[in-house]
């Protein structure tokens, strides 16, 4: 029998969840601003988001143990895909449905690690808040032991279109690999475009759609995303070609990659054609919480201390206390902007510069014809430096 819209929406949430359907349905602007009833929300800000593009910390680090550009090109392709279940699947197995993340407050800060395991060395991240309207969340992941860091930025822009909520996620990644020879070599990360289907029925699920590339000076790699249509496919399905980039020279072959990013994939053509890629069915790695205070302690705007009570709140289904608890965070952000306005001040970002455009993106840019062909960014100051582990 078919759901009827509301099925999975607990009873005594299903007035504000029809009110919440009937505002995204009539909105035709962005609906990142928006309430949404707090049955849906999850008990994690956006700000600890950036975690899932490490939850398999030995792949990040093997990027760096590649001997040629074609391996390590190939290593960055694995590593990426591996990050796609935990971004965009993880919340739906562990909550039962997609969830709205926490909207974080403008400075948020989150601290993580990763610990050094078989020789791969200590993995640090570091993440903050660095806009609110519209938001965007700035990060760094960095394992110094084998010289590879992720520098990106992350934010949303959200419509509502027959049925389904889309997000056009805005921002990229720039990676960067020291090699032996004193170089590095840099790869531009893009983002794919999301849809979140399920709506009507209060049981949200992701799916990926459009292309992301990764580009480097070496390589160029599309990935196309396909969800499950109404008669066919499979859902969070994908396609990767990975070739060398035009005009650059060396032995590098094309090669094909399918299957789905959630579970397992194969090469479907190249060199290495009918052999394994990637596989993500097995356990992953969560990220541990570390204070940024000096003496190891977290302060009022690192993200599980700043929403600790509201996340309680979400996680015991005491939606009334969650919510009273997030207004009150909310109302003392709305004041402390006001403040700034009235002193004729801003808000100083703690480890992050805004700048209006990333020259890498430029360039790499304009090999995968990506519109627009700008994109600002934010620098990272290079001033939380995390000691590495002693055994690496």
């Amino acid at each position: 029998m078919a759901e009827t819209p509301g099925d999975a929406v607990p009873a005594a949430q299903r007035g504000s969840w029809s009110s919440f359907l009937k505002a995204i349905a009539s909105m035709s602007g962005d609906l990142s601003s928006m309430t949404a009833p707090p049955f849906i929300l999850s008990p994690v800000s956006l700000t600890e988001f950036p975690a899932y593009w490490c939850e398999h910390p030995e792949l990040f680090a093997a990027i760096a143990d590649q001997k040629n550009e074609e391996d390590r090109a190939i290593a960055v392709l694995k590593w990426f895909v591996s990050t796609l279940k935990g971004q965009y699947t993880s919340r739906n197995e562990s909550m039962g449905s997609e969830k709205k993340p926490l909207n974080p407050a403008l400075g948020e800060l989150f601290y993580g690690q990763w610990p050094n395991k078989n020789g791969r060395g200590q993995t640090d991240l570091l993440v903050e808040q660095v806009s609110h309207h519209p938001p965007i969340t700035a990060y760094v992941i960095h394992n110094k032991t084998k010289g590879i860091k992720l520098v990106g930025h992350n934010a949303q822009k959200t419509s509502f279109s027959s049925g389904s909520i889309i997000v056009k996620q805005i921002g990229h990644a720039i990676l960067t690999v020291e090699l032996p020879s004193g170089g590095t070599a840099k790869y531009l990360v893009t983002l794919p475009k999301l849809r979140i289907d399920g709506v009507w029925y209060g049981s949200p699920y992701i799916e990926l759609s459009e292309t992301s590339y990764i580009i480097s000076q070496s390589h160029f790699c599309t990935i196309e995303y396909k969800g499950k249509g109404y008669f066919t496919g499979k859902s969070h399905s994908f396609k990767a070609t990975l070739s060398p980039t035009p005009g650059h020279g060396g032995a590098s072959k094309e090669h094909t990659i399918e299957g789905t990013w959630h579970t397992t994939s194969k090469y479907a053509s190249g060199p290495r054609s009918g052999q394994g890629f990637h596989d993500v069915t097995g356990p992953k790695e969560e990220v541990t919480a570390i204070g940024g205070n000096a003496d190891g302690t977290m302060g009022p705007f690192e993200t599980r201390e700043l929403w600790k009570y509201v996340a309680k709140g979400i996680r015991e289904g005491d939606f009334e206390t969650a919510s009273k608890e997030k207004s009150k965070i909310e109302n003392e952000q709305r004041q402390r902007r006001k403040d700034e306005v009235a002193a004729g001040t801003s808000w100083k970002l703690t480890h992050f510069e805004h700048i209006d455009s990333d020259p890498l993106y430029e360039q790499f840019g304009k090999v995968g014809k990506i519109t627009p062909q700008t994109d600002d960014a934010y620098v990272f100051k290079e001033n939380w430096p995390p000691v590495p582990s002693p055994n690496p």
